[in-house]
């Protein structure tokens, strides 16, 4: 089932949301402020306001290096 929803997407262009363990949402700090992240679910990131930072999540994996974030406007 998943292969076809992952080839259906590749055709048609869409991405699926990342989705994200709970348990690993409420241990996971920003690794810039140690502030809490918010899941934005749509984007697919871990939101840290406090360092104006967004997270990726790539296959269920939260990636916390502050290079590979995206800067959020202000």
């Amino acid at each position: 089932m998943e292969e076809a929803q992952a080839k259906r997407a590749a055709e048609t262009g869409t991405v699926r949301p990342a989705s994200l363990d709970p348990r690993l949402l409420e241990i996971l700090v920003c690794p810039v402020t140690k502030g809490p992240l918010v899941y934005d679910r749509e984007a697919g990131e871990l939101i840290s306001r406090g360092a104006g930072l967004a997270f990726p999540i790539r296959d269920g994996i939260p990636i916390m290096l502050p290079e590979e974030a995206r800067t959020l406007e202000p």
